[in-house]
Formats: C-alpha cells, structure tokens, sequence
C-alpha cells in the first residue's frame, strides 16, 4: 500500500509533515506539491491506495488540490482526505468531497486509522461467506448486512435476493428466474413480488444499491463495478 501526499514545496524535508509520520507507520509515499501536473501514464500503472492533501491552515488551497487530483483519471476513485490544522477545521465543508479529514500536527495511530478506514470504505472483495461492495457489507453466514459499519434490517426474502444479485453480479435475471432461483419453485409469488423486494432493497439500502440495475423488458441485475 502506497500514499499520495500532496502539500506544499518542500514537503518532503518537514520532520512534522504526513511524509515523516507515514514512513514511520511503514507506508510507502510519493510526494506531489499542491500545484504539481500529476503524471497519469504512471498512476494509471499502480493508483495509490488513499491521497492526503496536507492542507494546514490553507483550507481553499486544500479544495482546489482536490479539483486537480479528481482532475486525474487515475484518482478518480481513489480515497482523498486532507490535512488541516484547528483553525481551518471549521472552513471545511461536508460537500467539499473530500472522504474523510484529519487534524495536524499528526498523531500517528489516528492518521494510519484515517487511511484504513477511507481504503476499506471504498474496497471491494466476495469470499465465501462475506461481501463487500464499497459501504455495502454483507455477513452471508449471520445474515447480516451494514453500510459503513451500521447494520440494516432486511426480511429473509430482501436479503435472499440481495445476496443471489451480488453473488452474481453482471449477469441479468428475469422476474421468474428470480422468483425460482432466490425463493424456490414453491415460493408464492408472481413477478410483481420481485419488484416489490428490488423497492424495498432501494428505499432501506439507499446509494449503496445504486448499482442494482433495471434491465427493461428483462428484469434485474447488480452490475459489475
């Protein structure tokens, strides 16, 4: 796992920067200042796994080194947080699209925490019993299933169909395959159900379904990231 710091000139050198305290944690860093062209050909070959925009008390700079960073195809999904100090804490917005931020000077474990916490939120992984679809978190063996850590309610039926969908993510289902292959042949149901439970998954789960795709004239699938 590699970080992306991007700050002021000189970086690098300033024992108090992300920079020191990232190589203490043992991350690999490479460095851009706040205004530095990003070379594309080069991230595009291995993204970084998270970009701290160290920002410090200059939070409008911090704002416009996001615009750059989104501005580069590579690190278009990549996780940005930004450094700031107290004092420019309160000129941050929650819809400056930043992922998460940090208080500077730097503490160690909390930095490292902040950068865990914004790689896994945007990470994707199916295992046996577990998947992960960005905030979306399905425990097939408890049956559980969370957005970013807080867990939803679902009924046996919503959790049956959410699970076949991202087990078999790409691949398109019609109303009765649904009905046969979630709910069994003996399920009492007709395609309306289907629709009913793809309603009821949207309106508990939100944006983190919003891949949950209706093919018209066919029926439903969960594309593939």
């Amino acid at each position: 796992m590699w970080i992306l710091v991007v700050g002021r000139e000189g970086i690098e050198d300033r024992e108090e920067s992300a920079v020191a305290c990232l190589h203490e944690l043992g991350c690999e860093v490479q460095t851009a200042t706040l205004w530095d062209r990003l070379d594309e050909e080069e991230l595009a070959k291995s993204p970084p796994a998270a970009v701290l925009i160290e920002a410090g008390d200059e939070a409008d700079a911090g704002r416009a080194a996001l615009v750059r960073v989104r501005g580069a195809s590579p690190l278009q999904e990549v996780p940005v947080i930004i450094g700031v100090t107290l004092n420019a804490l309160s000129r941050l917005d929650v819809g400056d699209g930043f992922d998460d931020f940090v208080l500077m000077p730097y503490v160690p474990a909390e930095l490292y925490m902040r950068i865990r916490r914004v790689d896994w939120s945007r990470s994707e992984f199916a295992q046996q019993e577990r998947i992960k679809m960005g905030p979306l978190y399905i425990d097939l063996a408890a049956h559980e299933v969370s957005i970013d850590g807080r867990p939803r309610q679902l009924t046996h039926q919503e959790f049956a169909l959410l699970s076949f969908l991202c087990q078999h993510r790409g691949r398109v289902f019609s109303r009765r395959q649904l009905l046969e292959r979630v709910w069994g042949v003996d399920y009492y149901g007709s395609s309306r159900t289907v629709d009913i439970h793809v309603r009821r998954l949207r309106m508990k789960l939100g944006h983190s379904v919003s891949n949950l795709e209706t093919v018209r004239g066919v029926g439903y699938k969960m594309k593939e990231p």
